[in-house]
């Protein structure tokens, strides 16, 4: 007996906003099988607005309805069954951040959560990782935001500890990360490794990704310190023009990439990882299982 289902997330970042549209597939006697359909990303960027304004700008707020509009037509098309909506670290600091899930919701019926940093790194902690964990390792599990960063150290398959902290590209770009913000970021990393012979670190998120693809390593394979060092030096060895022309990254992207980098690089640095590992999953992925077993549970109840 098969049973295909579409389920859609909705991640509303710091830097971009995601549509991902998922199969899953459940068959009699075999493992639930969760495979990406589409995937849309609208860059508006709502960081650039709250981390110094505190408010989402009239032009943002409409960007949002419009893209929600969008989303709306497209799980419509798709047949999605089931969605859930997370906004994370901008929405959350934003002062009309309610005001604006609000208007979404009477122009949409699309209903937003507003979700906190550590809800965000257990949601992301508890996405399909299993298959890409040595279960006689450890490691540094780093999803990079546009307002924050999600740590997780993971030993022995298991969950040790997350935090969330206020370190994102999008901050670092306009400049607003204290210092004591990295000093707390870095203690917690050193405290919550050092018990711990040899760390490999997990990385996540849009930037990492793109990296990834650019080394041209096959998939399973990490990158090394060295590896990301060398390329952080040679983008920041280019102008934000050139990163666009000769390195071929988009607009919204050639900017961030070098503050992403440096949070992979530091968190590898503090942690002794040699290797980052770059599995290709992120809140999104966390949405469509969070759902699916949201639904299992209440089935069995």
């Amino acid at each position: 007996m098969l049973s295909i289902k579409k389920y859609a997330a909705i991640d509303i970042g710091s830097n971009a906003v995601r549509l991902l549209i998922a199969n899953i597939i459940e068959e009699k006697g075999k493992e639930t099988r969760f495979k990406k359909s589409s995937l849309v990303r609208v860059p508006v960027r709502l960081g650039a607005d709250v981390f110094l304004e505190q408010t989402i700008s009239e032009y943002n707020k409409n960007r949002i309805i419009d893209t929600m509009k969008a989303f709306k037509l497209l799980m419509k098309t798709h047949n999605v069954v089931k969605y859930k909506a997370c906004a994370t670290s901008a929405m959350r600091e934003a002062i009309n951040g309610n005001e604006i899930t609000e208007l979404v919701y009477k122009n949409t019926q699309i209903k937003i959560d507003i979700i906190e940093g550590e809800e965000e790194a257990a949601i992301i902690a508890a996405t399909d990782l299993h298959s890409y964990i040595d279960k006689n390792k450890t490691y540094l599990y780093v999803d990079v935001g546009g307002g924050s960063s999600e740590f997780t150290v993971i030993s022995k398959g298991e969950s040790i500890t997350s935090k969330s902290f206020k370190i994102g590209t999008v901050r670092l770009l306009n400049d607003i990360v204290k210092k004591e913000t990295w000093q707390d970021l870095e203690n917690w990393i050193k405290q919550n490794t050092e018990a711990y012979e040899k760390v490999d670190v997990i990385g996540s998120g849009g930037n990492i990704n793109k990296i990834f693809k650019i080394s041209g390593k096959a998939l399973g394979k990490p990158l090394t310190y060295f590896y990301l060092t060398s390329y952080y030096n040679t983008l920041q060895s280019y102008s934000y023009e050139e990163r666009i022309t000769e390195l071929d990254l988009n607009q919204d992207r050639a900017d961030v990439i070098i503050p992403a980098t440096r949070i992979y690089l530091s968190a590898m640095k503090w942690s002794g990882a040699k290797d980052i590992y770059v599995p290709k999953i992120g809140l999104s992925d966390g949405i469509i299982k969070s759902i699916y077993y949201d639904t299992v549970s209440s089935n069995t109840q």
